[in-house]
């Protein structure tokens, strides 16, 4: 099927990754269905799809509610016919240590973070499965390898995600399956969510430098709904913290306790009366860009080089002969 006429359905898709999502892919000419709980930021969604060029369905959905996910996939496929990629990316979180989350705020963040892409999952392959055709691509974090505190909910979904997914593809493969999942592994992101998150720091929560701007992401979700990648790590600092925590793991736990609290927060105090996104949607339009645009990234040069892995070859073996000719050397 020609991108041109893709049918999509992106989770979370009115704000922040998901919502750069959905204008990658209304720049193919998609056709959008969009799940959030925001009635005015789904609405934006819907219009910047159609700006765009696609077509959009906008469903006010709470994905921690599977009978709201499932009704949500009949209703896109009911106007736009089979759907052909799912993008579960819908989170939500606590910025606090453990010891000071509440059993019903963990179990929140928990039901929207993980089982949000459990059932949306099992409504995506319930259709493409029988139809031999399709690609569920879970948005997931560099937090799923390398746990870091203050983000105990968030972390712990992240983690059951990749396990949830490695067990899922197996069992395609065993069915000799079409049908792809894949999982794609985010660094640090200026989204909304720093805005609206539910959090007992002193600070107001930030993500943890290098930053990158959701666009890297959606460019990201985008090529791996294309390509049939088993996982894809995003940004240069995603790399290095998987591969770190597989060599010395204990010596991280040591670094990040000690550092894990202040590199999470601004120097500006938490506002009285802060609006958290937690239970209830806020009003309002909140866009893909969280506070940090000043000091996020618009470009990754390991994401290039991991979608275009047969020029990054070439690149490296010239860079490779000009140095044994005592050429110009690259920079690392």
């Amino acid at each position: 099927m020609s991108e041109a006429s893709e049918v999509v359905v992106v989770t979370g898709g009115s704000a922040g990754v998901g919502r750069a999502t959905v204008r990658r892919f209304a720049q193919s000419k998609a056709k959008v269905g969009i799940l959030a709980r925001g009635n005015e930021a789904l609405k934006a969604a819907r219009a910047d799809v159609e700006q765009l060029g696609g077509e959009a369905i906008a469903i006010p959905t709470d994905v921690a509610y599977s009978e709201q996910v499932e009704a949500a996939a009949e209703k896109v496929e009911q106007r736009f016919g089979p759907i052909d990629v799912w993008v579960n990316n819908a989170m939500t979180t606590v910025f606090a240590p453990f010891l000071e989350v509440t059993p019903e705020e963990f179990r929140r963040a928990t039901e929207v973070t993980y089982l949000g892409f459990v059932y949306g999952a099992m409504s995506a392959l319930k259709r493409m499965v029988p139809r031999g055709r399709g690609t569920v691509v879970q948005v997931g974090s560099a937090l799923a390898y390398r746990s870091i505190p203050l983000q105990s909910a968030y972390c712990g979904a992240k983690f059951a995600i990749r396990g949830f997914t490695d067990s899922v593809r197996t069992e395609l493969l065993r069915r000799n399956s079409r049908v792809h999942i894949t999982m794609v592994q985010m660094p640090a992101l200026n989204t909304p969510q720093f805005d609206w998150c539910e959090t007992r720091l002193p600070n107001g929560p930030q993500p943890v430098p290098p930053i990158f701007q959701p666009e890297v992401a959606a460019e990201a979700i985008f090529y791996a709904a294309h390509h049939r990648r088993r996982e894809m790590y995003v940004g240069r600092s995603t790399v290095k913290a998987i591969v770190a925590n597989k060599v010395f793991p204990s010596i991280l736990d040591r670094y990040l306790a000690k550092t894990g609290y202040r590199s999470q927060q601004t120097d500006e105090p938490v506002p009285p009366h802060r609006p958290s996104n937690l239970f209830h949607p806020l009003r309002g339009d909140p866009g893909a860009h969280g506070g940090f645009d000043n000091r996020a990234q618009s470009i990754s040069p390991q994401l290039w080089a991991n979608t275009h892995r047969g020029w990054a070859a070439l690149i490296r073996r010239g860079v490779g002969r000009s140095r044994g000719r005592g050429g110009l050397q690259a920079a690392p």
